[in-house]
């Protein structure tokens, strides 16, 4: 096992194919990544076709969807082609690597014309979410930067954050599981909770919801638990500290005012009329579909990517859209956001009063 550096390929692809996925013979599993990936797409080739399965990999060119959304027309944002629900009807897993070549390449989109086509291929995405799915990151020179760190360093990064550095990172991954499992023992009980800290004075129902281990099997890395809050329940004002780049689009100290489940006032110090904009995406983009909170110590700085940022050991996230199913959430919208605050420079997380976090750290969990 490699002391220092990034991820090996073929460990990698070893933890995605079997814990994530758990790869059956027969079973077909699309693999969708850009170019840059290719260590990590091959060695996920090799090991599907160890495991007698069907590897189909679609892979994205440089600057293909940059050219595709400077060159879409109305039939392709207001449809989808029927090829694409057929494969997601008909193949069993999904596996989708991300790996920029440029973070930023989707910054000039009008976000009506992404929302009006994400709400056209909402057919397509509930379909992929039936079967079994993980998506995780190869650290790419654009992801460093993204991250403000070196290119070593950032594979370093990666590695780490999915426990590749560790001897059996299977197991610490199952081990992490188990404390979130007790995590979610106290939480399940609770009718409400509180978020306090600079800024952020937000309470929300969650009695009558379930809470779900995010154990890395469907993100990796993972290391949450979420739930979705009672519709119509939050009431307060939430502060986002930590910058946000759906898109590409940058957007930095969010801060929301919701009144009976709903964003009456919104406003950011960068990319205010981005959000506001998606806000307005539908009448579900205005509401809460999820409150998570992170649990992955090992990840212990944003890095400008969501499914590192959300994460975050000692904070929380709210995520304004589409809930899902399995929490019990019933919010429907083309949108799901996810927004962070920090709890680790002081603030409290709360269950019917009761603390669970406090300054990042938990408390009271056996």
């Amino acid at each position: 096992m490699r002391e220092t550096g990034g991820p090996d390929p073929a460990a990698f692809a070893a933890l995605l194919c079997g814990y994530c996925l758990d790869a059956q013979p027969g079973r077909q599993v699309v693999v969708r990544a850009a170019t840059p990936a290719a260590p990590l797409l091959l060695a996920v080739q090799r090991e599907l076709l160890e495991r007698e399965a069907w590897p189909l990999l679609r892979v994205e060119l440089p600057e293909q969807a940059e050219t595709f959304w400077a060159g879409a027309r109305d039939a392709h944002l207001d449809g989808f082609p029927p090829a694409e629900l057929a494969e997601a009807e008909g193949t069993d897993a999904s596996l989708a690597i991300q790996a920029p070549a440029n973070t930023r390449a989707l910054a000039g989109v009008d976000p009506a014309r992404l929302a009006r086509a994400a709400r056209a291929r909402r057919p397509v995405r509930t379909a992929a979410l039936r079967r079994r799915w993980c998506g995780t990151l190869w650290p790419t020179p654009a992801g460093a930067q993204q991250a403000g760190m070196g290119t070593a360093e950032f594979a370093a990064f990666v590695r780490g954050a999915t426990f590749l550095d560790r001897d059996d990172p299977a197991a610490a991954w199952r081990e992490l599981a188990a404390f979130q499992s007790r995590l979610i023992e106290r939480l399940a009980p609770a009718r409400e909770v509180h978020i306090e800290a600079d800024g952020t004075d937000l309470r929300l129902e969650v009695a009558g919801r379930t809470w779900i281990n995010s154990d890395g099997k469907r993100n990796m890395p993972s290391g949450e638990v979420f739930t979705g809050p009672v519709e119509t329940s939050a009431e307060g004002r939430a502060r986002f500290t930590l910058p946000s780049s759906p898109s590409g689009v940058a957007v930095e100290e969010i801060e929301l005012e919701l009144r009976e489940g709903r964003v009456v006032e919104a406003r950011a110090r960068q990319g205010e009329d981005y959000l506001r904009a998606t806000l307005a995406t539908d009448e579900g983009a205005s509401r809460l579909g999820e409150l998570g909170i992170g649990t992955n110590f090992g990840i212990d700085r944003p890095v400008g990517a969501i499914l590192f940022d959300e994460k975050i050991g000692g904070t929380v996230h709210l995520a304004v859209g589409s809930s899902y199913p399995e929490t019990g959430g019933t919010n429907t919208s083309a949108v799901h956001w996810d927004m962070i605050i920090d709890l680790r420079r002081g603030g409290r997380l709360s269950a019917d009063g009761d603390p669970v976090m406090v300054d990042g750290r938990f408390v009271t969990i056996p």
